[in-house]
């Protein structure tokens, strides 16, 4: 970076009265993380970085291998609207660095910027549009607790309730912060809520999705509820889910889109739902990378279970809403909020763009309601469930040539080390259920 643009930089914290920076990114996992640095250290981010300790954030890196370095990413610049008027603090998204000046091949970040050149090199722009769901449940003697903080349901107005606070809050610091919102409102299950974004590129929505979720978690304990993106945290309701909007652009064109195309859809669309479509099983352990995420994907809760898509109803993983125009575009419903955004939108673009280079045919749309189909039925059509656990989920994407090679051998490495961990904790733990279960009985 030239020393102009850096004084540019530092003379605009100057006049924006930044006293304090975040420092922003997110590990393996999707769990943002920062570190804050007074202003006056923000030229030396700027120039040489700042170092921390790779070893300590899940999927970095090794303990003697542990110094690395976060470099400010200046177009994400952004003040912290809730921050102290007097005292403002503003935050950067980075990248990830060796000590050796080099980018590190386990950023997310990166990652998919790698493949967001590679689409464009083929002239074509990812846009991604995201549909976050959380719950805002009640803080109990300072400690975060699944207690209710409402018993409404879909689009329900709750104009006393402190979670419409918390959205309001939300909806009008993101504002302010450049992110353009679409709609929020109250979701199908009690105390749980949605946002969802207008669509942009694909780098840029993943870093908002970051900054989404730190802003929950502050704006929710102000009003004294925790915000938790948990897929499932009740049994017996809807868990949430992060539906993800997207579209290729290209020459300025919505390039899903063809007027005399069967459901005004062009080869393009087709292609790249069918590569989704090809590639979902490794997708899913990136996309639902949680033990938990796999109580969401069941029948009976409109999570997606089976692999199909359509353009006339919402009980197939893929979904054509029914804009058309420069609103042409698919949308993925199984992914969960737990999601690393970076890699999620990576290996979708990856997924989409091996069925648009290769000429990938999908199947026949499925215009029935498959959740009252019969297993006969689903089985005649040639409909199949998606992974049933992060075992299953973890080996289909260890079998996946394509999105290993687009995650890297590092990336690869430390999530299946990550994946086959939380599967033997999970395996050995006893459960409640299972004391219930079997305790008094044998």
């Amino acid at each position: 970076m030239v020393s102009d643009e850096i004084d540019a930089i530092l003379s605009k914290l100057e006049s924006d009265n930044v006293r304090s920076v975040l420092l922003q990114f997110s590990d393996l996992e999707g769990k943002p993380k920062n570190v804050a640095i007074p202003t006056k250290q923000m030229k030396k981010a700027l120039t040489d970085g700042i170092s921390f300790d790779g070893s300590s954030i899940q999927g970095f890196a090794r303990l003697e291998e542990s110094d690395m370095l976060l470099r400010p990413d200046p177009s994400t610049y952004q003040i912290i609207p809730w921050s102290d008027e007097k005292f403002r603090s503003a935050r950067f998204i980075c990248d990830v660095y060796t000590t050796h000046g080099e980018p590190f091949p386990g950023d997310p970040r990166r990652i998919l910027r790698t493949q967001i050149d590679k689409a464009a090199k083929l002239g074509y722009t990812f846009n991604v549009g995201p549909e976050m769901e959380f719950f805002l449940f009640r803080m109990v003697e300072g400690h975060a607790s699944v207690n209710l903080q409402d018993h409404s349901g879909y689009f329900d107005q709750t104009p006393t309730n402190p979670a419409e606070d918390v959205r309001r809050d939300l909806v009008i610091s993101l504002s302010e912060m450049g992110f353009n919102i679409e709609a929020s409102h109250h979701e199908v299950a009690p105390s749980q809520h949605e946002i969802d974004f207008t669509y942009g590129d694909a780098l840029g929505m993943a870093d908002k999705v970051v900054t989404f979720k730190f802003a929950a978690k502050t704006l929710a304990l102000k009003r004294n509820l925790h915000a938790t993106f948990m897929p499932k945290p009740i049994h017996g309701i809807n868990g949430s889910g992060m539906h993800v909007n997207c579209s290729l652009m290209k020459d300025g064109e919505n390039a899903f889109l063809d007027p005399n195309g069967e459901h005004q859809l062009s080869d393009t669309a087709r292609h790249f739902i069918a590569g989704l479509l090809k590639h979902i099983d490794g997708i899913t352990r990136i996309a639902n990378p949680t033990i938990n995420s796999y109580k969401r994907l069941i029948p009976g809760y409109e999570a997606p279970v089976y692999v199909g898509w359509s353009a006339m109803n919402r009980s197939t993983l893929i979904r054509v809403p029914s804009s058309r125009g420069r609103s042409t575009r698919a949308e993925l419903r199984s992914p969960d909020p737990t999601c690393n955004p970076y890699l999620t939108f990576a290996v979708m673009l990856a997924a989409g763009m091996d069925g648009v280079i290769n000429k990938i045919e999908p199947p026949e749309s499925i215009d029935r309601n498959i959740f009252r189909m019969t297993a006969a039925e689903r089985s005649e059509a040639g409909i199949r469930c998606l992974p049933w656990n992060l075992q299953v989920a973890n080996n289909a994407l260890m079998e996946d040539k394509l999105l290993c090679d687009v995650l890297g051998e590092h990336v690869v490495a430390q999530i299946n080390r990550i994946g086959e961990l939380e599967w033997g904790e999970y395996s050995r733990a006893i459960t409640d259920w299972e004391i219930k279960r079997y305790l008094a009985n044998y």
